[in-house]
């Protein structure tokens, strides 16, 4: 049997990692530019946050609480995009806010972006609250006074002058509300201080480390569905047949682990065949 070529085999595994440096950047690189919307299987646990989605009539208040921040953006961000997309859709009054101040910025970003997007306009077809100190005190406050607890929305307009909060006094009027979260405070805090006080569905999305931890309140229908990480992200906009950043970006994710995953067998293939020259 003829053996590879002794010099060959010592450029393979002597190669400039610079080299490497480009492929992996190519790989992540030319799916984001052009995704090729890889099949991607639908769990049923984002399939249930899609189905609560769909089952609410127009008019239906949903609330989404936005709380990450820019660290987790590139998971929780896109998210976000495709609940706004799906509400604004099904003609849901929409109502956002945050418990994290440092994620003030991207929340109101994204529902105006959107909002532009599908038509929308602010103070009656949504509302941005905002942010407000004091993590699970807030949502306490909201289940006694929503009101009171936002006098004001985020562009200071007076609660009372925006028709899309009219009859929305407390969360017992909220029909659905999905916390979109990165840690402390998030859904943990919206199901303690919030649903399991005053009675209403909720859904969860979090960061994908976070997701195998409310797995528990998953089980127990503490929440109705959770949607984990980019992966999560990617699956609703599948659900919606509207390919975005997260398809896009588990394309990226899918090439890199295949150009790391060859070239790791290469690597061991050229090293065996060193070894066995050696011997020789």
């Amino acid at each position: 049997m003829n053996q590879p070529d002794r010099s060959i085999v010592s450029r393979m595994l002597t190669i400039d990692r610079r080299f490497i440096f480009v492929l992996i950047a190519l790989a992540t690189l030319i799916p984001l530019l052009n995704p090729v919307n890889l099949p991607i299987v639908i769990s049923p646990e984002v399939r249930s946050v899609y189905d609560h989605m769909e089952s609410l009539p127009a008019g239906s208040v949903f609330l989404l609480s936005m709380d990450f921040d820019p660290a987790s953006k590139p998971e929780v961000y896109p998210q976000a995009i495709s609940l706004l997309r799906h509400a604004f859709k099904k003609n849901l009054k929409v109502i956002g806010m945050t418990l994290i101040v440092t994620g003030t910025g991207m929340a109101e970003e994204v529902m105006a972006t959107v909002a532009a997007e599908m038509g929308k306009n602010n103070g009656t077809d949504y509302a941005f609250l905002g942010w407000r100190p004091g993590a699970s005190a807030v949502i306490l406050s909201m289940g006694q006074d929503l009101v009171g607890t936002f006098p004001q929305d985020h562009y200071g307009t007076p609660i009372g002058e925006l028709p899309v909060m009219h009859n929305v006094k407390t969360l017992r009027d909220i029909d659905y509300a999905v916390s979109l979260a990165a840690g402390f405070p998030g859904i943990d805090e919206w199901y303690i201080y919030g649903r399991d006080k005053y009675q209403f569905e909720l859904g969860g999305g979090s960061t994908a480390v976070m997701a195998p931890g409310l797995y528990p309140r998953l089980r127990a229908g503490q929440i109705n569905g959770l949607i984990g990480g980019l992966r999560g992200a990617a699956e609703y906009e599948k659900l919606l047949d509207q390919s975005g950043k997260a398809m896009a970006g588990m394309d990226a994710q899918s090439a890199t682990h295949f150009v790391i995953i060859v070239l790791v067998i290469l690597c061991n293939v050229f090293y065996f065949i060193s070894r066995r020259q050696k011997k020789v």
